[in-house]
């Protein structure tokens, strides 16, 4: 078990092997250049790396807590989660760690002396851990793997009326507004803390907990957007500015192949113009020139994905867990809300009544 300074260079580019060679989309969320910089503001952040004589064939981030209470590498904010396994080493086949081709959770959990291992958006790859889900969800995803205009036929195919109203607003905003200007990896900190406190305010509007509130998650960021930028983990900010001031912005990671996206936001001074919307266009026509195949939009229905999107693809919510204290008091803290946020959202009227609840609650908050 060790802490992500302590890997070494070798480890690491075995991780980074081991990832090219996966089925799994390249998620930045999953490269080693992701766990160091959460194990700068999280100081339980472990790697278990499990080894076939001297090889690496196996890492799993994770977070340790009380009672040997496990979880994903920053659980309730990474959207990728789970272990970097060698071919064949998810099956199953084998009686646990260092036991042959195959590896099991229970092995692979009780070797790290976990009592439980809990996830939420955990990769449909992870055969180790998908059998222990307790609920899927969809993750949003824009393919634009053959270009921004085949992206953009696809988007006139299924939503015309969306794509020519986004795209006048986006001329009118440029009119009345001022010169419009997009930049995909912006590098001044002005504007990431610009980006946070519209977020925050967001969060804060709509009801919803705040995640910058949360001193470890603003200096996670922070230090992505400032030192990370390894070839398949690199943070990126994203800007559109019009007249010369940011209107809206996202800040992501990025890998060679996929743009992860995690927190959009804009002035909702300039709500009429849907700048959000402007903004996802551009970080596809970028993305696409920059040779990247896939915009990830993360879980959880939202109108401007149902727009955007162009697929789905599977994320898992759950746990392992074994019989003892910290598994109890996993299901005692974890599972009575889970259980009932999915009653919740797999019911659109209740779901729709908790918005406007959430939002109820927002304006008294500002009140």
């Amino acid at each position: 078990m060790l802490k992500p300074e302590e890997l070494g260079e070798g480890e690491r580019e075995r991780w980074r092997a081991l990832r090219a060679a996966s089925t799994a989309a390249r998620n930045p969320f999953m490269e080693p250049e992701f766990t160091d910089a959460v194990g700068h503001v999280r100081p339980r952040t472990r790697v278990a790396v499990v080894y076939e004589g001297r090889e690496p064939v196996a890492f799993l981030p994770h977070e340790r807590g009380r009672l040997g209470q496990g979880h994903a590498l920053a659980y309730g904010v990474s959207d990728a989660q789970g272990a970097v396994l060698g071919p064949g080493l998810g099956s199953g086949l084998g009686g646990g760690v260092g036991s042959g081709p195959g590896l099991d959770a229970d092995g692979l959990l009780r070797a790290c002396s976990l009592s439980s291992f809990a996830f939420d958006n955990l990769e449909a790859e992870q055969d180790l851990f998908v059998p222990h889900a307790a609920a899927e969800y969809a993750s949003y995803v824009i393919d634009v793997e053959k270009g921004y205009e085949t992206y953009e036929s696809v988007l006139r195919a299924q939503s015309p009326k969306f794509l020519k109203t986004t795209l006048a607003k986006e001329r009118r905003l440029g009119r009345q507004v001022g010169d419009l200007r997009f930049v995909f990896d912006e590098r001044e900190p002005a504007a990431l803390r610009t980006l946070m406190a519209w977020k925050s305010a967001q969060y804060r509007r709509t009801g919803r907990r705040d995640r910058f509130a949360q001193d470890w998650i603003t200096r996670l960021v922070s230090l992505l957007a400032s030192r990370t930028r390894g070839q398949d983990c690199s943070g990126t900010l994203s800007v559109l500015y019009a007249g010369g001031q940011p209107i809206a912005a996202h800040f992501g990671l990025r890998s060679t192949t996929v743009l992860a996206c995690w927190f959009p936001a804009y002035d909702p001074e300039f709500a009429k113009y849907s700048p959000g919307l402007v903004l996802h266009l551009r970080m596809a026509e970028a993305a696409a020139a920059e040779g990247i195949g896939l915009l990830d939009l993360g879980r959880g229905a939202a109108e401007y994905k149902d727009a955007l999107k162009t697929g789905e693809v599977p994320v898992y919510e759950g746990a392992w867990t074994r019989p003892g204290a910290g598994a109890a008091l996993y299901w005692l803290s974890r599972e009575p809300s889970r259980r009932a946020h999915h009653f919740v959202r797999s019911r659109p009227r209740l779901a729709a009544a908790a918005a406007r609840a959430l939002k109820g609650v927002g304006r008294l908050r500002r009140s």
